[in-house]
């Protein structure tokens, strides 16, 4: 996956001048990032805090081991429901 090149505390930042009254176009123009790239981070982190967005990528990080673990899993059932077929 392709890392940002802002930290999430710099995307709080950019958020929180925009919302101060900043038009979106000068922050935009001010931190190099298109207005629709903007609306994206936006999206993802308006509303929240640096250590709520510390808290977001911890609980993404957990959910991704989470979810190889249960495909893991799954894939050990399919083979030896695969073995116990055979016999």
């Amino acid at each position: 996956m392709r890392k940002s090149r802002f930290t999430e505390a710099q995307i709080i930042g950019m958020i929180k001048e925009q919302e101060a009254g900043m038009p979106t176009v000068e922050v935009c123009r001010k931190h190099g990032l298109s207005q629709g790239t903007f609306y994206k981070l936006k999206s993802k982190f308006g509303g929240m805090e640096v250590s709520d967005a510390g808290k977001l990528r911890a609980l993404e990080d957990e959910n991704a081991k989470l979810k190889r673990l249960l495909a893991d899993t799954m894939l050990d059932n399919v083979v030896l429901k695969d073995l116990l077929g055979k016999n």
